[in-house]
């Protein structure tokens, strides 16, 4: 039965089908939705926006529903307007408490229409799985708030801008609204009205602290390199990739920035000429995940692309799925625990983490270090501020 959940907050638990408004004992058959909400995160439940790749409603909505869903977006508009006039903080409130009954029912109907058309419409994608299990991470992440003070961070105040940007940072939104669709590869971005972590300047990382007692960061060594030697069947270095490349491929005393400029200008460079890196074979990795119009990477995603950007988009995408996974199973395993996922940068994993709970560490690691592909050497690091993170060996 195809329905729409009145709040996406866990807390806010309601839902309409069928014409009924439900805030308990809920229809059993519940199991076709827009999008993903917290309050029903056990159910086996179709999401209609994994379906159509993050369209928005407006743009996944047949013309001969247009107008109907415009007009409910509009009054839906005017009631959140009314209700920052108000200054009511709607992450503090359920939206069914503040709008009428039956707007609610017309909104939903409509959305029902729209999400009906895109299950009936769209062919569901092989990586439905990976994106539903990412969209419930994401969704987890939305509703916690950062740590962030001005404490301890005098000196970033050396001028005037710095310190109105400071203001700005602090007084703005302390969440993180992630965008799974925000580029065609799956690397995430950040929505509007969220903190901007993804772009946050480095001198300006220092405001972000932990709840508990440390921020403990994991990315790979190289990511995008591992991600290459995998696919083209290589083992991995267990060391770092460019110093191993400079030793064994290279064989010139050249720093590690040139190495791995010079690798990067040879994979993502097709009329590159043959040189140190040939043995990684990279037209046959081109060969297996693209077919001259589509990219097929690992996790099943299909990305329409030219041949000169197929390689970079195979390993981009490849590299950012597979610090999702990670993170959905790192997010798991902390589910009962103090500590959790803060956020996402790019490859990079940060965990609020609590002083009794120290002894995780070597657990998280290994799960973030064993992937789908293979196990890459991890780089751990930690520190009392996001800006001042110290290399943790274990």
């Amino acid at each position: 039965m195809i329905f729409q959940t009145l709040d996406d907050k866990s807390e806010c638990v309601g839902v309409y089908c069928d014409g009924k408004l439900y805030y308990e004992d809920f229809p059993s058959d519940l199991s076709q939705t827009w999008k993903y909400s917290g309050g029903l995160k056990d159910k086996d439940i179709e999401y209609a926006s994994l379906y159509c790749a993050g369209l928005s409603l407006t743009e996944a909505c047949p013309v001969k529903y247009l107008e109907e869903l415009k007009s409910a977006q509009k009054r839906f508009r005017a009631y959140l307007k009314s209700f920052e006039l108000a200054k009511v903080n709607m992450r503090d409130h359920c939206i069914f408490d503040l709008v009428p009954q039956d707007f609610l029912k017309k909104f939903c109907e409509i959305k029902n229409k729209v999400t009906g058309h895109v299950i009936e419409n769209y062919a569901k994608p092989e990586c439905y799985d990976h994106l539903k299990n990412v969209a419930a991470l994401l969704h987890d992440l939305k509703y916690q708030h950062l740590h962030l003070t001005n404490e301890g961070c005098k000196k970033l105040h050396y001028s005037s801008s710095n310190s109105i940007r400071i203001k700005r940072l602090l007084s703005g939104p302390s969440h993180i609204d992630y965008n799974l669709f925000g580029t065609v590869t799956g690397r995430l971005t950040t929505r509007a009205n969220s903190f901007p972590i993804l772009t946050l300047q480095k001198e300006f990382r220092k405001l972000v602290k932990p709840h508990n007692d440390w921020l403990l960061s994991l990315d790979y060594n190289a990511a995008e390199v591992r991600t290459f030697i995998a696919l083209a069947g290589e083992e991995q270095p267990q060391e770092d990739v460019h110093e191993w490349h400079i030793k064994n491929l290279i064989r010139e005393e050249i720093s590690r920035q040139e190495a791995k400029v010079k690798f990067f200008a040879w994979i993502y460079n097709s009329d590159a000429p043959a040189n140190e890196f040939e043995s990684y074979k990279r037209e046959e990795v081109l060969d297996k995940w693209y077919d001259e119009e589509f990219v097929y990477t690992p996790f099943k995603r299909k990305i329409k692309v030219d041949k000169r950007k197929a390689l970079n988009y195979i390993i981009q995408s490849t590299t950012a799925d597979l610090v999702l996974d990670r993170a959905v199973a790192i997010n798991r395993y902390l589910e009962d625990k103090k500590s959790f996922i803060a956020f996402i940068v790019h490859d990079e994993i940060v965990i609020d983490l609590a002083n009794e709970e120290k002894h995780l560490v070597p657990e998280i690691k290994t799960m973030f270090s064993t992937n789908k592909l293979d196990q890459f050497l991890v780089n751990l690091k930690c520190g009392k501020d996001y800006g001042d993170l110290e290399e943790l060996k274990l």
